[in-house]
């Protein structure tokens, strides 16, 4: 009689991973003040002196910054909340930091209670760098009480990184969860040009009418990378624009350089291809929102500004036009100025004139129209600082030198943008004066790769340099 077959349950049954330690420093949470989230299912350490160093940035006159410092407390006591010291000290859940499976745990290191010993190799607590050596201080303690496990100290301070690793700690990162590109050069220019002919490498296409337009309509799997609103095209003179795309097909519009190039706004004209396409998407009534990037010296402003005027002051289509930007000092500060907001702004925005002056150096009366201008279009010139809480309708926006702002300060901007507004963004990522931004963490380059899918925005990198030969040489080899 045939004996029962014991069934074996080989299933590999996989142990979860091991819980790693971030100890996090302040320019952290000041970069993106929800950091606390960013971790998974891992342990957040934040050192005592990290909440201070919070609790005097929020009254700073720096508005941006204290704002992210305070956003960041917040975040902070919401998941701390009514949890007694000794949990706070071990660990708290954070809440929404992974979408299944175990909670990361926050937890609070009471760092000024440290002292040298033996077994730690502190760092001296020297008046200059006292708050950065009680950080790193953590860190070591936490690698030398728990030697299996991965701990790790997350800055953006480089030399604060450098000495981190000299004094004897293993794992030092960058915070990196902001980041949409591994490198710089795969950010998104809003065109693509085909070697050859474009229609070579395309085996699949049919055409369409939709309404009055004639669409070619190609298989995704023949153009994975396209986009909405994107430019293709190739040397033997074919031109086309993404009109839109969906799970399957992409649909293009076909165009030509001719019609491009002959645009005009406010008696300019494009003086390269980019350019032209650049003053394509601006005049796209269909999207709400442009992006300009590209070296000093491009024509982004000019495009930006030239379109503007031609909006308001020909074609009606907005009440005014708004110019903002950021006012970090380049080299010193130059100490409390007198007057209006305006009047405050004008050494930051003179740029703005200097454009101004190209559009209507020619006139007879070049400081008259200038100013007739002005009024006419209703130019407004705004600090970022001072646009929280408002909401513009009607309104044509710019806002200028971008890529020094966080993802947050910029999102916290467009999304003052009201109904019937265009707001355009410009930026030169090789001119990043903030110290905690680089190119690849500017909220410009997450701007540009988040909208790049979005139906209602527009993507131009402007290469040439049209300044002068001068500025091309600088741009280049300076």
């Amino acid at each position: 009689m045939p004996q029962p077959v014991e069934l074996i349950d080989d299933v590999t049954r996989l142990e979860s991973a091991p819980v790693k330690t971030y100890v996090l420093d302040t320019n952290v949470l000041l970069h993106d003040p929800t950091a606390i989230a960013a971790f998974a299912e891992h342990r957040v350490v934040i050192p005592m002196t990290v909440l201070e160093e919070l609790d005097h940035i929020k009254d700073r006159r720096d508005k941006s910054v204290s704002r992210e410092a305070r956003i960041a407390i917040q975040m902070i006591d919401k998941v701390v909340g009514l949890a007694s010291p000794q949990t706070i000290q071990v660990g708290v859940d954070i809440p929404g930091s992974t979408l299944s499976g175990s909670l990361g745990r926050l937890a609070i290191f009471p760092d000024q209670l440290l002292g040298a010993n033996e077994n730690v190799p502190f760092l001296d607590s020297t008046q200059d760098q006292a708050n950065d050596n009680r950080i790193i201080n953590v860190a070591l303690k936490y690698q030398v009480e728990h030697p299996d496990e991965f701990v790790c100290l997350v800055t953006k301070d480089i030399n604060m990184r450098i000495k981190a690793k000299g004094s004897g700690l293993l794992h030092v990162e960058d915070y990196r969860h902001d980041r949409v590109l591994d490198d710089i050069d795969l950010l998104a220019t809003g065109y693509r040009r085909s070697d050859g002919e474009f229609w070579e490498d395309i085996d699949r296409v049919d055409t369409v009418r939709e309404g009055s337009i004639t669409l070619h309509r190609i298989p995704k799997s023949e153009l994975p990378d396209a986009y909405p609103n994107q430019f293709l095209y190739d040397d033997n003179g074919f031109m086309a624009f993404v009109d839109h795309v969906d799970s399957e097909y992409v649909f293009l519009a076909v165009d030509s350089r001719d019609n491009l190039m002959n645009q005009r706004f406010w008696g300019l004209a494009p003086r390269n291809l980019e350019q032209a396409m650049a003053m394509r998407l601006l005049d796209n009534d269909d999207l709400d929102m442009t992006v300009l990037t590209g070296p000093a010296g491009s024509g982004k402003t000019l495009l930006a500004l030239a379109y503007g005027l031609h909006a308001i002051l020909e074609q009606k289509k907005y009440k005014k036009l708004i110019v903002a930007r950021s006012t970090p000092p380049m080299a010193e500060d130059i100490g409390f100025l007198p007057g209006t907001e305006e009047e405050k702004m004008a050494p930051w925005l003179a740029a703005f004139d200097d454009n101004l002056e190209i559009l209507h150096g020619a006139d007879e009366c070049s400081n008259g129209s200038i100013d007739y201008v002005k009024e006419r279009a209703n130019i407004q010139f705004k600090s970022l600082n001072f646009m929280r809480g408002r909401s513009f309708n009607g309104a044509y926006i710019i806002i200028d030198e971008s890529q020094g702002l966080t993802q947050f300060q910029l999102k916290s901007i467009i999304s003052r943008v009201g109904s019937d507004s265009k707001i355009v963004v410009l930026g030169n990522l090789a001119q990043i004066d903030n110290k905690y931004i680089s190119p690849l963490t500017s909220g410009l380059t997450y701007l540009v790769e988040r909208a790049k899918p979005y139906p209602h925005a527009g993507i131009m990198h402007i290469n040439g340099i049209v300044r002068s030969r001068l500025a091309a040489f600088a741009e280049e080899n300076l």
